[in-house]
């Protein structure tokens, strides 16, 4: 079992050709592949404020974090108004670059998303974000040419960007942080303490 994944998309992501309808909440709930979880499907499938709230109801329901994966700068405004607990952003064009500072203001965790295969330029992105290596994409790139400049600037997570049930491991994105040297950082801690006391006390 995996520390964290944050990047999981599920059957709520209704118009990505990826996502299988095996691909629940439930489903990953069983699964259980990593100590904290959190769903972030894409935004402008959950846009709608009545889908967002039986979202949210549905994640908070099963211990997962609520996050969101926003496709660039123009459902940014509308995606800080939710209650989400983390963003997943792209930045790929001009106003996205400007669009994270929003994200950053709300002082919750940005994630940048699969930024090597956007072509995000990592030189305009704040410091204050994460920076994502994901199992989906990170072996498509020359990771080590394109990460190593970056490695002591930023702070990383490692998830899976998983659509399906079969995707939910973080085996490739793992071995290219064991090969920078990168160490991942737990964007919730706190649970993830609860959860190591829990099974210390034979509690879970």
């Amino acid at each position: 079992m995996v520390p964290q994944d944050l990047h999981i998309h599920t059957v709520y992501s209704v118009g990505d050709s990826a996502i299988v309808k095996e691909q629940t909440p439930e489903f990953i709930y069983k699964i259980r592949h990593a100590q904290v979880i959190g769903i972030s499907d894409h935004f402008e499938y959950i846009v709608d404020p009545d889908v967002f709230e039986t979202y949210e109801k549905e994640l908070r329901r099963y211990g997962f974090y609520v996050g969101t994966e926003i496709s660039g700068f123009s459902l940014v405004s509308q995606a800080i108004k939710t209650d989400c607990d983390y963003f997943v952003y792209h930045c790929s064009i001009d106003p996205d670059y400007k669009a994270v500072e929003m994200l950053i203001d709300t002082k919750k965790p940005v994630i940048i998303a699969h930024p090597l295969i956007l072509g995000t330029d990592l030189k305009r992105i704040p410091e204050g974000c994460y920076i994502e290596i994901n199992n989906r994409y990170i072996w498509r790139s020359d990771w080590r040419r394109e990460l190593s400049p970056y490695i002591s600037r930023f702070r990383f997570v490692i998830s899976s960007d998983a659509h399906q049930p079969g995707w939910l491991n973080q085996n490739v994105a793992r071995h290219v942080c064991r090969e920078l040297g990168i160490r991942e950082t737990i964007l919730f801690p706190d649970k993830m303490e609860k959860i190591i006391l829990m099974r210390k006390s034979g509690l879970n």
